[in-house]
């Protein structure tokens, strides 16, 4: 029996920035049935250098994820190969242009045996709810985290903190700098839910309010909600692209037994 059933949607909305930068996919893995991946690149670099970056790391991720097989790959090796080739692959795009283009990226598998995996790097962010309620997020690779954790800054003045976006990480800076964090969740059930998502989106909301959201609704109304009321508090200043995916663990709907007698028909 199965103990439950995935619902999940993406959306994405350009803010005031002239282009969609982000770039956000629902995956399956033909060699690995029940594997699911959801992944979220938010890219930066001027012009169109930030969504060339942003869709190099959508395209890794979809390349590795169809070739992956859990008899002979984890998931733990997968997402971290796909963070280096992505970043590889964007520090060459930067040797044959006159672009620096760098992307943050936040990857989440859920597995058949009920387990969940998932990695960031730089801020772009995986919420994890048990219900309506808030139970775990990434941690952000950026330098107000860092005052954060040294004790320098109190975490309710870092929302509007003037370095608020400087990075300490992301895919297509320094090799040295690049931070790959992986996390594992098991014994999943109904009412958990997932959400990744771009700083264009978590700026304007609480962990609470994004959970209540996420279990009132569907993904799709959820997402409507979340872009519209983001929308309204980012009036009179310029907002960053916003996107999303979520996914929800909800209880399969009971089997309806059907015990009427019918009439078997007489083959001629």
């Amino acid at each position: 029996m199965s103990h439950y059933k995935l619902e999940a949607g993406t959306a994405q909305h350009v803010g005031d920035r002239d282009e969609q930068q982000d770039r956000v996919a629902l995956l399956v893995a033909p060699k690995a049935p029940g594997y699911v991946m959801a992944v979220l690149a938010d890219g930066m670099g001027g012009l169109s250098g930030g969504a060339q970056a942003a869709e190099q790391v959508i395209r890794t991720a979809k390349q590795n994820f169809e070739r992956f097989s859990p008899l002979t790959d984890t998931v733990p090796a997968l997402l971290e190969t796909i963070a280096r080739e992505a970043h590889t692959l964007i520090k060459l795009t930067q040797m044959a242009s006159s672009k620096e283009p760098h992307s943050t990226m936040v990857a989440l598998v859920l597995t058949p045996d009920r387990s969940a995996y998932w990695t960031h790097v730089g801020d772009s962010r995986l919420y994890r709810f048990d219900g309506p309620n808030y139970a775990d997020r990434t941690v952000d690779h950026s330098y107000i985290e860092k005052l954060i954790s040294e004790g320098k800054l109190k975490r309710e003045e870092a929302k509007n903190h003037r370095l608020s976006n400087v990075l300490t990480s992301a895919l297509g800076i320094d090799e040295t700098a690049l931070a790959i964090n992986i996390k594992r969740y098991d014994m999943l059930k109904a009412g958990d839910a997932f959400l990744l998502c771009s700083d264009g989106l978590w700026h304007y909301f609480s962990d609470a309010e994004l959970g209540a959201a996420i279990a009132m609704n569907t993904p799709r109304q959820a997402a409507e909600m979340l872009i519209n009321k983001a929308r309204e508090r980012a009036a009179g200043t310029p907002a960053d692209n916003c996107s999303m995916a979520i996914v929800k663990l909800v209880k399969p709907p009971e089997e309806v037994k059907d015990y009427k007698v019918k009439t078997i028909r007489r083959a001629v």
